[in-house]
């Protein structure tokens, strides 16, 4: 370049403010003319911003010494933007495109502007096998049209490791990992950055959910040991049985079956994971109930004794168990459900009860044995228990009978009913719980009558006698 005011002088001093040393890039000639020549390995006819648009000799505008301006914008292939300074002391901005003249003899590429971060790339996590990495790629200037992401183990790209995030691998264990972030945007040179790690560490296995002690903890019986869920799979696992915390000699297999030295004590199991690159880990299965003898056995079924009418009282009659000095504890279930505070031997029916299903369930416990439930039925449905009131009323040759059937919870009771004066006998049905039925040609005097209800499955059957007299 030379000093002063002049086209070199300018360019030079855009390209030293991009970063480029103040020092002379080749010795001889600073005229315009010699930039393209002397630089031709980086000269060529692309425009990138931030590249030294250069003229030839006696090249619009280029005097004899030539001319060089600076890229400040690439519109297309075709048109671009320049500042320029001339000898003369003008400065001008120009637009220029190939068609309309002025395009330069060609582009020196000396240090073209580049994407700049304006906030710097950062890699989160941890670097571990098996524990994600997520690189943010920041924010540039200008902003870039792509950004991309390469990673690298040790300098050594690594296949299909492409994107933002990466969960490192048992191969990269130990390696420093980088993740090369590119930025780029069309006429202007690529932003990079190098983000490094501190050497892989060795992953950790997750047990998601864990191993479970499937079978019943009495003597004779055979437990078996599901595995966890484990991410990621081991490659190798080992188990071992426990008594009340004690490692049981022999017990590493998937199976334990108990035996009279296991009564009373607490089972429980472990399963170590191991796989390459990975800590090993250890899952626990929850501890078993205390082992018992074996369960209580009921020889004889209980039973139950009363009628499962309104205000009866059922009693649950005590079968045959073993040991015979078993407890047993007893809940009324209505319909399946437990009914609030019957917990006695005997129960009393109530009114809620008209029309269910009742049956009592026994649970018998004895130490160091399996508790026993038994749940006995109550045959058939509770009933209700009817009341009749008859009114009659005698005329000439016959009799009217009334007949009102009531019953505790069943609102209006059905069923049919029979009326029998002395040898004649009528019929007819309840309608809300209200019959009226007239027996004819009777003679005079006084006779039996008998009223007989039929009832029904919540009301059971009832009947009426008295005498009436005929006029």
């Amino acid at each position: 370049m030379f000093t002063g005011y002049n086209c070199t002088n300018y360019v030079a001093y855009r390209l030293i403010r991009n970063g480029m040393p103040d020092t002379r890039p080749w010795e001889g000639s600073g005229n315009a003319s010699n930039w393209g020549v002397e630089m031709a390995s980086i000269t060529d006819q692309t425009p990138r911003v931030g590249a030294a648009a250069w003229y030839k000799p006696h090249v619009t505008p280029a005097g004899s010494a030539g001319h060089v301006a600076y890229v400040e914008e690439v519109v297309s292939d075709t048109e671009i933007i320049v500042s320029e300074a001339y000898w003369g002391g003008d400065f001008h901005w120009r637009r220029i495109t190939k068609t309309g003249g002025g395009w330069p003899s060609g582009f020196i590429h000396f240090n073209d502007a580049a994407i700049e971060p304006t906030t710097p790339p950062v890699i989160s996590g941890t670097p571990a096998v098996g524990s994600a990495l997520e690189v943010g790629v920041g924010a540039w200037t200008p902003t870039p049209t792509s950004v991309t992401v390469r990673w690298l183990a040790d300098g050594v790209a690594i296949p299909g490791a492409t994107t933002a995030g990466y969960v490192p691998t048992p191969e990269v264990k130990g390696k420093t990992l980088t993740a090369e972030v590119t930025a780029e945007r069309d006429n202007y040179t690529p932003g990079r950055a190098a983000l490094a790690t501190a050497p892989v560490a060795p992953g950790t296995l997750q047990a998601t959910a864990p191993p479970t002690i499937q079978g019943t903890p009495e003597v004779g019986q055979t437990l078996t040991l599901s595995d966890a869920t484990w991410s990621p799979q081991p490659s190798r696992t080992t188990t071992q049985w426990y008594a009340d915390g004690v490692p049981i000699d022999g017990a590493t297999g998937t199976t334990l079956v108990l035996g009279r030295d296991h009564i009373g004590r607490r089972i429980s199991a472990r399963i170590t994971g191991s796989a390459k690159a990975y800590r090993k880990l250890t899952a626990s299965a929850p501890d078993t109930e205390p082992v018992l003898a074996k369960a209580i056995r009921v020889t004889r079924s209980f039973a139950i004794q009363g009628r499962p009418r309104l205000a009866s009282v059922l009693v649950a009659k005590a079968g045959d168990v073993r040991p015979s000095n078993a407890s047993a504890a007893y809940t009324w279930l209505r319909d399946g459900k437990p009914i609030a505070k019957a917990t006695n031997q005997a129960y009393t029916v109530r009114r809620k009860d008209i029309g269910r299903s009742l049956s009592v369930q026994v649970t018998l416990t004895h130490t160091n044995f399996r508790d026993v439930t038994e749940t006995v039925p109550v045959a058939g449905p509770v009933t209700s228990v009817a009341t009749m009131r008859v009114r009659t009323e005698a005329a000439r040759g016959r009799v009217a009978v009334e007949v009102r059937v009531k019953a505790p919870g069943v609102p209006a009771p059905t069923g049919g009913i029979t009326v029998t004066v002395g040898n004649r006998t009528v019929e007819g049905q309840l309608i809300d719980g209200l019959a009226r039925l007239v027996v004819r040609n009777l003679r005079p005097g006084t006779e039996p009558l008998i009223v007989r209800y039929a009832g029904t499955d919540l009301v059971p059957p009832s009947a009426s006698r008295s005498r009436v007299e005929i006029r």
